[in-house]
């Protein structure tokens, strides 16, 4: 274990870093970095081998941290557990985070599974739909411009620490998706098969929409494949993401 900096001032230009981090949802695209907090996140990005650039411990868990978490490399930074509850915006503070770098500028992979997000706004929405795609095989996910940050913090959170397994692109335009070579696949409520009776192509990209607007025309005009969830219980719509955990399990077989 190496030896850690001790950081006792709130004012240091490490910890407002953090703190703006940790509150401002789009804070790391200026940073090229985000924080991720708690035992979890932590260890969900060391099984995909990320390791943090920095690596920050409350001091009452410093003292009894053993494994992976206390042996990762970059920079170790201890605070005091006031100072590390007030870095965090969780109701609960951990006593761990980890400051990791944004992944390099990433392209549209034409030919992969695909999530395409087209302007889903809610961030525990938007963590769903990752977790989703991650667990069904759907490693690409892109995001057109007017979907939540995907590094942002409550997106971080709720998608679990799928964003360490996963392709993101995030700020599309529609242009954008031209090079992609799979069939564009959407949900709708007035046509296409049932879900159950539909030969979904593989691999394919399905196409979450906003969660008032639906998908846009201009994305429902370029689909090939229309499906729809049957509601036997008479609900006038589902939510998007769980729409999308359907329709991403419905695909998983033979997804690569």
């Amino acid at each position: 274990m190496s030896e850690p900096v001790f950081i006792t001032s709130r004012e240091n230009p490490l910890l407002k870093e953090l703190r703006k981090l940790a509150h401002e949802n789009t804070a790391y695209r200026k940073a090229g970095r985000f924080w991720v907090e708690g035992d979890h996140l932590c260890s969900a990005a060391l099984q995909r081998g990320v390791q943090p650039a920095v690596s920050v411990y409350a001091e009452s868990f410093w003292a009894t941290v053993r494994g992976p978490i206390a042996e990762v490399g970059g920079k170790q930074v201890v605070v005091s557990d006031a100072l590390f509850r007030d870095i965090s915006a969780l109701e609960s503070p951990a006593s761990v985070g980890f400051v990791l770098n944004l992944p390099a500028e990433l392209h549209v992979d034409g030919n992969a599974a695909t999530v395409i997000l087209d302007r889903v706004q809610d961030a525990g929405n938007v963590g769903s739909i990752l977790r989703s795609a991650g667990a069904f095989g759907f490693r690409q996910v892109l995001a057109l411009k007017g979907t939540a940050a995907l590094w942002s913090p409550k997106v971080l959170r709720a998608g679990m620490g799928a964003h360490f397994g996963l392709h993101l692109v995030e700020g599309l335009e529609l242009s954008d998706l031209q090079g992609l070579q799979v069939p564009l696949v959407v949900t709708s409520s007035h046509q296409g098969e049932l879900i159950q009776d539909l030969r979904i192509p593989r691999p394919c990209a399905w196409v979450m929409g906003h969660e008032g607007q639906g998908v846009g025309k201009e994305l429902m005009a370029r689909a090939t494949v229309f499906a729809r969830i049957g509601q036997p219980g008479g609900e006038e719509s589902l939510n998007v993401a769980a729409a999308a955990a359907i329709c991403l399990h419905a695909s998983s077989l033979g997804v690569s």
